[in-house]
């Protein structure tokens, strides 16, 4: 007998190897449509991995919605998938980043020329997928897309700014993180046919999932990991304000805040345990890790309408996993 636990893993596994493959075969068909480099490069990027996590949302949304035909639903999947991976490249260019989910980016191996092409390739392909669905998926989308632009100019206007505050965070990530999240579940759900009204219980369950899934992606580069696919503290190098941080600022005074402006203003590896040490004079990870249940709780509280599923149980699953990634 297999445990629930291993049923979901194996449903889940099932539906990011779908995603996988429809994914690769993209690539190929634009390869075979003499696409060449461009395509080599976005696909390569495009097939480094990840967990698939939007994707796989986005199909079981749909599900839950009552759709029973997930080719019907896998070009929306894939839409947000390709959006997805086009802002990665672009952020990479402007964060040098060197690496992404432990491959070179395209250009450190292409030159920055030639990944914002292929960054905007792969925005085209996203929204050809997107159009097959109405005018109002692709308005959804296209909304989503703008407030991803918003939220890029607004964080880039906060690089290294330390009056930053918690509602300017929260503007951004729910532009930038949030909103995919909120987007793509919500027109799953209308693809299926729900009404707008019902459909907005799921765009507010994504929003609710994309604010925490963030919040535990501070608390991953701050504290490290591998499976973050960079290195440690690179929002920090970056001069990304963070909610810790944003929270410590807030909470320190004196010595304690202006030693914590000097290490935010000019950060090293060296000065990781000075950091951490003012982050946890302020509890500001305990902070985050709150915030973080909160918006997951709201998040499962939007699925309570919904009648018991499969889908359900699954998407009840997703949530847990986000919330314990920090653990």
């Amino acid at each position: 007998m297999h445990s629930e636990v291993e049923v979901f893993a194996e449903t889940l596994d099932r539906l990011r190897l779908d995603v996988n493959k429809a994914l690769e075969s993209l690539i190929q068909d634009e390869l075979n449509l003499g696409a060449g480099e461009v395509a080599r490069e976005a696909g390569r990027m495009l097939n480094a991995g990840g967990k698939r996590l939007r994707p796989i949302l986005f199909m079981l949304a749909y599900r839950l919605a009552g759709g029973d035909n997930d080719e019907h639903a896998m070009p929306l999947a894939l839409a947000f998938e390709l959006i997805h991976t086009a802002t990665l490249v672009h952020d990479d260019i402007n964060d040098e980043a060197e690496q992404r989910r432990g491959i070179p980016t395209i250009h450190a191996t292409s030159g920055q020329a030639k990944a914002v092409i292929a960054g905007d390739w792969l925005f085209v392909q996203g929204f050809g997928l997107g159009g097959r669905y109405s005018a109002q998926i692709v308005d959804i989308i296209a909304r989503c897309c703008a407030n991803i632009a918003v939220s890029e100019f607004h964080q880039l206007d906060h690089v290294l700014n330390l009056a930053t505050t918690p509602e300017d965070y929260f503007s951004i990530v729910k532009g930038k993180t949030a909103g995919p999240f909120a987007a793509g579940c919500q027109a799953a759900g209308l693809i299926a046919g729900l009404s707008e009204s019902q459909a907005l219980g799921l765009e507010r369950f994504g929003m609710e999932l994309g604010i925490a899934f963030q919040l535990v992606d501070d608390l991953l580069d701050l504290r490290g990991d591998e499976r973050m696919g960079k290195p440690r503290g690179a929002d920090v190098h970056e001069g990304k304000m963070t909610l810790p941080l944003i929270h410590a600022l807030t909470l320190s005074h004196g010595p304690h805040r202006q030693r914590l402006s000097e290490l935010i203003e000019d950060f090293s590896d060296d000065d990781f345990d000075e950091l951490m040490a003012l982050l946890d004079r302020s509890t500001s990870m305990e902070y985050a890790e709150l915030l973080v249940r909160t918006h997951i709780e709201r998040a499962r509280a939007e699925l309570e309408v919904f009648p018991e599923s499969d889908a359900k149980r699954l998407m009840l699953h997703i949530t847990e996993y986000v919330m314990n990634r920090h653990v």
